[in-house]
């Protein structure tokens, strides 16, 4: 084996995968939080269509939300930006 085959060899050992965590777990690089998070949207227009019944009181039949501003992502524990994972955390949320 020559050189550079022994020396890629070498590297691909070299490869650390975080343990205790699962692959692509968000943590704050500022607090260490991995466990709360905040979506926060700004112009968001809420429409609740709601029902009367006969004793007077409402129920709520359906809800629709639009935004129109911006979308922050942050660190639920000291507000660090994280805007950067939002689409990780989208498609995450279950």
């Amino acid at each position: 084996m020559n050189t550079l085959g022994k020396r890629k060899k070498r590297q691909a050992h070299r490869i650390q995968l975080p343990l205790r965590e699962p692959l692509g777990k968000i943590r704050c690089p500022r607090c260490g939080n991995s466990g709360h998070f905040v979506e926060q949207l700004e112009s968001v227009m809420v429409t609740t269509t709601y029902m009367q019944n006969t004793d007077g009181s409402f129920t709520p039949v359906e809800q629709n939300s639009d935004t129109a501003g911006e979308m922050a992502f942050l660190c639920g524990e000291c507000g660090y930006d994280l805007t950067l994972f939002h689409a990780h955390f989208r498609e995450m949320a279950f």
